[in-house]
């Protein structure tokens, strides 16, 4: 695990709220120079700290869009069953956040999909499959 100083939590607060500054204003925002920023910068995201920048997407924006939160149980707590469950959830575009849960449920997910049919038949995809769905 990487060690983090003041300056390197500092650095993940600025960019937790804004993955797009430039490097000069997030070396001036957290008191640094540039260079010394910069090398901060590469070893978060070298070690694996900083997974990626992103772009938080405003869902009402999206015309014509349905959101929807789905729990899943599985009918297997297999190691295997876990890990096919989620390499098919993985292709689908729909699933925009996933989360293991506890509780008598297995996962939440967060799905966006055109319309309610279109939710339903990525749902009857899954069914046909047989991913181990239980519920």
């Amino acid at each position: 695990m990487l060690k983090l100083d003041d300056r390197d939590i500092r650095i993940l607060s600025v960019l937790s709220r804004d993955g797009r500054l430039s490097k000069a204003d997030l070396a001036r925002a957290v008191n640094l120079s540039a260079t010394a920023c910069w090398q901060r910068l590469r070893r978060l995201e070298d070690a694996g700290v900083i997974r990626g920048y992103r772009a938080e997407i405003e869902l009402k924006a999206v015309t014509g869009a349905l959101t929807v939160f789905l729990v899943v149980e599985l009918d297997s707590h297999r190691a295997d069953s876990f890990k096919t469950f989620e390499r098919v959830v993985q292709r689908y575009d729909e699933v925009i956040g996933a989360w293991a849960i506890g509780g008598g449920f297995d996962y939440l997910l967060q799905v966006m999909a055109r319309d309610i049919e279109s939710y339903q038949a990525m749902v009857d995809e899954w069914l046909e499959q047989r991913i181990g769905l239980a519920r």
